[in-house]
């Protein structure tokens, strides 16, 4: 896998701009942030741990981890309740998901298909 940085961009904090990668490829569907009994936690960033461990769990079916993700899509129902938890939320990140950043998109909607869900992740792995 390699991290794509073109000559004199800065180093983006978090995420790659791109990824390139050769491999199996590993499709997650949108997880949200239950756990196994369809409960939520009701704090943003427990959810978003919550669907973090959902996706390893996902990908470990396939015999990948978490450093295998190339790309994740990041749906989130308050952008200002996560531009306030960075702090927070970077920690969770690296604590579930390790050093890999892949790259990225986090975009505000106004509504997910479980009413509960506040934020929903899909992503995109690579197996070499």
């Amino acid at each position: 896998m390699k991290h794509l940085l073109p000559e004199g961009w800065p180093r983006p904090s978090g995420y790659s701009n791109g990824i390139q990668a050769a491999g199996e490829q590993v499709y997650v569907s949108g997880m949200i942030g239950w756990n196994e009994k369809g409960e939520f936690a009701e704090r943003f960033v427990d959810q978003l741990a919550q669907t973090l461990r959902n996706t390893v769990a996902v990908l470990a079916e396939a015999g990948a981890g978490p450093e295998h993700i190339v790309r994740m899509t990041w749906y989130v129902k308050d952008l200002d309740e996560y531009r306030l938890n960075l702090r927070e939320i970077g920690s969770t990140y690296r604590e579930i998901m390790g050093k890999n950043f892949p790259a990225m998109a986090v975009v505000g909607v106004t509504g997910l298909v479980e009413p509960t869900a506040l934020v929903e992740i899909e992503s995109t792995a690579v197996i070499p």
